[in-house]
């Protein structure tokens, strides 16, 4: 178990603004299991070949993706935007 956190960047009202509520609610229990990562989370989602910036993670089996920023001096992750193809 880590103290990271996690946390909606620029807010969850812009980022969620129109998303279905079971969307919402996956996107928040994965950036909860990122948290829990830690320091990991760098190495999680694409790009594969490297760590660290702004990395991607497929939601619903390709149905849409969630982009995020691990920041490890900040010891969060931040959920900076969400693509839903519905």
């Amino acid at each position: 178990m880590t103290d990271w956190s996690w946390d909606y960047n620029p807010s969850a009202e812009y980022i969620t603004d129109g998303l279905p509520p079971e969307v919402v609610a996956e996107v928040e229990r994965l950036a909860a299991e990122l948290a829990v990562l830690g320091h990991d989370s760098v190495r999680v989602g694409r790009p594969f070949d490297r760590e660290g910036g702004l990395r991607q993670f497929d939601i619903f089996g390709g149905r849409g993706f969630l982009s995020f920023l691990p920041v490890p001096r900040h010891e969060c992750v931040y959920v900076c935007h969400v693509t839903w193809y519905g």
